[in-house]
């Protein structure tokens, strides 16, 4: 069984369902610690032909976990579908996606930010048709000192025979192999190499949402980036 694992991102790149494609399980790691500038709460589409952030607000304190940290408000629903639509209202496959990201954003629980993005991902997640089983690490109850030992104990707990964890390649610069060796889950990496799509923009910008693919390309070629 291969597992993979992730923090629960706003809205994610590609890559982030790039991998998930290739896993049996995804496991989105919530009960971690919130990483400021990071992409749990926020993610960049095209803006006037250039990157902008879509940024839900919080209030966080040192040291707190993803699924104990709340918007300050539920303003950022109305900010955010406002911005998505005068970002691309003018694209081609905009009614198409628009009815999905108006309901999602509409619709996400109004918790934690683990449960608001989590909500979000699997609708994604559905309208890509990964095939994934998608678990929150909260619920496992897992607890380890070193992260890629916690890492590795969640690909144990999740597929006690022969697991396989499967990880990104920014993974390398912390993970040491013999930590997975010793817990008897095997290491791989996967490669995301990103396309190219034409955007409204004088220069194509990678890595951003998830929805600037889906607006400029419709979901089932974007579904065919994601699982290529």
């Amino acid at each position: 069984m291969i597992v993979a694992i992730h923090q629960p991102n706003y809205f994610p790149w590609l890559g982030y369902f790039h991998k998930m494609a290739r896993a049996d399980v995804f496991v989105l790691l919530d009960d971690v610690q919130f990483s400021k500038n990071s992409y749990t709460n926020r993610v960049q589409v095209l803006f006037n032909g250039r990157p902008r952030w879509l940024t839900v607000p919080i209030r966080v304190s040192l040291g707190q976990l993803i699924n104990t940290v709340l918007p300050t408000s539920e303003a950022w629903r109305m900010a955010h579908l406002s911005l998505l639509h005068h970002a691309y209202g003018d694209t081609r496959h905009f009614q198409e996606t628009w009815r999905d990201v108006e309901r999602w954003i509409g619709d996400a629980p109004s918790g934690d930010l683990g449960k608001l993005n989590g909500q979000i991902i699997r609708r994604i997640a559905e309208r890509l048709g990964t095939h994934a089983r998608i678990i929150q690490s909260s619920d496992l109850g897992v607890r380890a000192d070193a992260p890629d030992m916690r890492l590795a104990v969640i690909a144990s707990a999740v597929s006690p025979s022969n697991p396989v964890y499967l990880s990104g390649r920014g993974g390398a610069k912390y993970q040491r192999p013999e930590t997975f060796e010793k817990a008897g889950v095997a290491l791989h990496y996967v490669e995301f190499n990103h396309p190219f799509y034409a955007q409204e923009s004088k220069q194509f910008f990678p890595g951003l949402s998830v929805l600037d693919a889906a607006f400029h390309l419709g979901w089932h070629e974007t579904r065919r980036l994601v699982c290529a």
